[in-house]
């Protein structure tokens, strides 16, 4: 006989759960998870979720996994109205102390991550420069003296619009003979060119925000563009397309899996100077 996976008591043969104790789990997620996507417009109460979890069979584990969620929504809905505010940021900072979250949990949340960018973007916004990327390693690129790193883009493909030429409507004809041993081939043509233009991978690599430049180092190109060299930004939804300002310059494409925050860091950068 089975037990059940939430309260740990008989289940029934071949049965992993009870049905009840599967609604009171899937209700207590919901709830806690509302509460604290609600948290920067409510106080959230530390011993009523506690209280919730107990009662609805949520592990620790999931119980973080879940106030992570939360700010997760949370942190959506103030960027949605506007840019994170101090309020706001002291609110989130009160509930992961509240759930004693460690650093190497923060280190490795994307929701942690999504907060900090929101607030490097207030940052800029403000006319500040922000300090808040901690860089571990050695970058593939050099950075000039006075100026400051302000994120980091791992794993960033790099493409290039590029035009191809090749032709078409030739034809092998037939030949006429000139002159002893000379042949002239009628309608041996390569026919009339066209062009078309093609999205090429170029490489891959690491992509650094500066309050100065965008670097790239990737195995086969590495370079530095200055903000005052770039004509326009292109937003898409998982990365950005730039123009540089030179006769022969081809569009340039940076995948780095967070278009939101890549525009909106980079024209903000540009636009300070």
């Amino acid at each position: 006989m089975g037990l059940c996976r939430f309260c740990g008591k008989p289940a029934g043969f071949l049965r992993k759960e009870h049905r009840e104790c599967r609604e009171k789990h899937n209700s207590g997620v919901f709830i806690i998870r509302s509460m604290v996507a609600d948290s920067l417009s409510n106080s959230v109460d530390r011993d009523e979720i506690l209280k919730i979890a107990r009662e609805s069979y949520i592990s620790n584990e999931e119980l973080k996994n879940l106030i992570l969620n939360g700010l997760d929504e949370a942190i959506d809905k103030a960027l949605g109205d506007n840019i994170l505010t101090q309020e706001e940021e002291e609110k989130i900072k009160i509930v992961l102390l509240k759930f004693g979250f460690g650093v190497d949990e923060l280190s490795s949340s994307k929701t942690y991550e999504k907060f900090i960018k929101a607030l490097i973007l207030r940052d800029i916004l403000e006319g500040k420069i922000p300090k808040r990327l901690d860089i571990k390693g050695v970058l593939p690129f050099n950075l000039l003296k006075n100026e400051t790193p302000i994120w980091l883009f791992n794993d960033v493909k790099y493409y290039q619009l590029k035009t191809y030429r090749h032709y078409v409507g030739g034809s092998n004809g037939f030949s006429i003979r000139i002159t002893k041993g000379v042949y002239y081939r009628m309608g041996d043509f390569r026919g009339y060119p066209v062009e078309e233009t093609e999205l090429t991978k170029v490489d891959e690599g690491v992509m650094c925000i500066t309050d100065k430049h965008i670097y790239f180092g990737g195995r086969i190109k590495s370079f530095r563009i200055s903000y005052d060299k770039i004509v326009s930004f292109t937003p898409y939804s998982d990365g950005i397309g730039i123009q540089r300002d030179s006769t022969n310059a081809r569009p340039e494409y940076f995948i780095t899996n967070d278009g939101w925050f890549t525009y909106n860091l980079v024209v903000n950068l540009a636009n300070r100077g």
